[in-house]
């Protein structure tokens, strides 16, 4: 098909755009998140490794992907296992037995920034967003959310509660049926 001599010819220079892949799918900060998925593996030097999804709660980004994050069951990395496992709610002071599906639906608050790096097999810059060293804290649920006045406004069960237990109880003979 020949060129329409109506079309503009377009005309950019190329080298002032950065030639980055980004992973990033949630804004840097605080997020409330819950472990999503968990794959077991290894590290260079043969320890455990638990790789793991963190998947945003509550807000605007709920549902997507904050950051990947790891365990390493080593020497090295135990103090920093200790500290993931009890923002996620696990008690630490003592033997704790865990397999790495145990992780999953479990709940953090997670503090993620960007990190770009250079993918060794393309030679291509990724950003994407991890968790720094001591990025965990205990969830806290979200206190700007209204919550409703009932459990389930449709049958009204929780007004029924609260009404039956402002009644005196019924004397053991005094059953409806």
């Amino acid at each position: 098909m020949a060129p329409n001599p109506k079309d503009p010819t377009m005309r950019f220079d190329f080298s002032s755009v950065d030639d980055v892949e980004s992973y990033v799918h949630v804004p840097e900060g605080l997020h409330n998140c819950r472990v999503a998925e968990v794959r077991d593996g290894r590290s260079r030097d043969g320890s455990v490794r638990w790789s793991y999804r963190l998947e945003v709660l509550d807000g605007e980004w709920a549902g997507r992907t904050a950051a990947w994050d790891s365990l390493t069951w080593s020497e090295r990395g135990i103090y920093r296992v200790k500290k993931v496992l009890a923002a996620l709610g696990l008690d630490v002071k003592g033997v704790v037995e865990i397999v790495p599906t145990d992780l999953i639906g479990l709940r953090t608050r997670v503090r993620v920034e960007p990190e770009e790096r250079e993918d060794p097999s393309t030679g291509r810059r990724q950003v994407r967003m991890r968790v720094p060293y001591l990025g965990y804290e205990a969830y806290e649920a979200p206190t700007d959310v209204e919550t409703p006045d009932t459990l389930a406004p449709v049958d009204g069960w929780r007004q029924k509660r609260e009404a039956a237990a402002d009644e005196k109880p019924p004397e053991d003979d005094d059953f409806a049926f």
